[in-house]
């Protein structure tokens, strides 16, 4: 199989988050960044199915050459090739999805895997207009259902059941009230969910040899794709501050509040 993954570059969670003074956007400088925890989950899947059926693992992502910085964590991990498509412009998830079905059409997956959204702005709409664009079957927000298999056996062994004659794929995906399982025809588009595995650490030799391996560069150009975006971020602003809390002295100070201030008893 041929499986080609996502690795988009968002700030860390961890980092203090400001917004400028104009609310044009956030402040860049101090930030540190990682790969979005949902294409981390994209890329062991990835991997996992390439161990199990054989193939390749293609690692793409858009941005500044700043990005390859997550390329090289995905090659680490021990993704086969990487592909950056040069982009320092403003994105939204029409243009990523365009950009992603232009390379999609020149490497020719079987299988597309990518985060159901990233973290900094969980549009969560990027993998559902890839499949639509490529008249792709797709399978949203798959996560796995828990088994009886040892640990050692849950961290080898793919979420995503590809079926014996290679044609189609089983995804249990999360719905509101539980899962469902879905049957798609390959080629498909799958986004994946937090619960759908668990990330493995780069080791120390896929470290050192992802630092020597090439990384495809590509320009929207060169795809043929118009990447300005559709959708305009006209205003960023602050959550509100939360309110200090108070202190109460005893049982029935605590009552007396809830009951008369706070209304809920």
């Amino acid at each position: 199989m041929k499986i080609l993954v996502t690795a988009k570059r968002v700030e860390d969670p961890e980092s203090k988050i400001k917004v400028k003074t104009d609310g044009s956007g956030i402040v860049q400088e101090g930030l540190k960044y990682k790969i979005n925890p949902f294409d981390e989950i994209a890329v062991e899947e990835g991997l996992r199915l390439a161990a199990k059926h054989g193939g390749e693992v293609v690692v793409v992502s858009i941005g500044p050459k700043e990005v390859q910085e997550q390329l090289r964590h995905a090659l680490a991990m021990g993704a086969t090739k990487a592909v950056w498509v040069n982009h320092a412009g403003a994105l939204d998830p029409m243009s990523a999805a365009a950009l992603l079905k232009g390379v999609i059409e020149r490497e020719k997956p079987d299988l597309a895997i990518l985060g159901k959204q990233s973290i900094d702005d969980d549009q969560s709409q990027t993998g559902q207009y890839l499949a639509e664009w490529l008249g792709w079957s797709q399978g949203t927000f798959a996560s796995k259902v828990e088994s009886l298999e040892s640990d050692a056996e849950k961290a080898k062994t793919p979420a995503i059941q590809i079926a014996a004659d290679g044609k189609s794929a089983q995804v249990v995906r999360e719905v509101d009230n539980g899962l469902a399982t879905v049957s798609v025809k390959l080629p498909a588009v799958v986004t994946t969910d937090l619960r759908l595995n668990l990330p493995r650490y780069a080791s120390l030799p896929g470290i050192m040899k992802a630092k020597s391996k090439p990384i495809e560069e590509l320009t929207p150009a060169a795809l043929g794709v118009d990447a300005t975006p559709q959708v305009e971020v006209v205003k960023m602003s602050a959550p509100p501050p939360r309110k200090a809390g108070i202190k109460v002295g005893d049982v029935q100070e605590l009552f007396t509040k809830l009951k008369n201030e706070a209304k809920v008893i």
